[in-house]
């Protein structure tokens, strides 16, 4: 299925292209930005090649770039995964990859529009997520755009060698 583009006066989100390959694999090499929602493992190009290769094929994945509007700037990517048709149901998750764009509102303007995505064109009726009990500002910024916590999964994660807990978040369509 096709990736439409999703544009905004602030943000767009955009298929991946293979001019995003580069950045992404700098990204999943940058350790201060993987280890907000994922352990730190460094990852060959060839690893990254099978993933983006395998990720843009993928039927139950839809995964956009996040551009800043007006000037087009990669500065991120989110998608919907595992999605269920049967049970119109996805996971989200999204990444603001140029920390200097992290607390500026774009990733909340990307997962509003990845929501609006997943309702109006998937059809979906739930889209849940994980995040680390520890990462406040992540917490507030699913809040914003309709998620509610729903549990923790204590010590559900190992990063930098530690357990951290996961908060479950859920929205439903409107």
């Amino acid at each position: 299925m096709a990736v439409p583009t999703i544009d905004t006066s602030r943000v767009a989100l955009r298929p991946l292209e293979e001019r995003d390959s580069d950045v992404l694999f700098r990204w999943i090499n940058d350790r201060e930005t993987v280890v907000y929602n994922a352990p730190f493992m460094a990852v060959s190009r060839a690893e990254h090649d099978q993933w983006f290769a395998r990720i843009r094929a993928a039927i139950d994945t839809r995964i956009f770039a996040i551009e800043t509007r007006p000037k087009p700037l990669l500065i991120g990517s989110c998608q919907l995964l595992t999605i269920s048709a049967t049970h119109k149901s996805a996971c989200l998750q999204v990444r603001i990859g140029e920390s200097k764009f992290r607390g500026k509102g774009f990733g909340t303007a990307a997962v509003r529009q990845l929501l609006a995505f997943g309702w109006d064109d998937l059809g979906l009726h739930r889209v849940s997520l994980t995040v680390r009990a520890d990462n406040a500002r992540a917490v507030r910024a699913y809040e914003k755009s309709g998620f509610v916590r729903e549990g923790l999964l204590r010590d559900a994660a190992i990063i930098e060698g530690n357990y951290v807990d996961l908060v479950c978040m859920a929205v439903f369509a409107p």
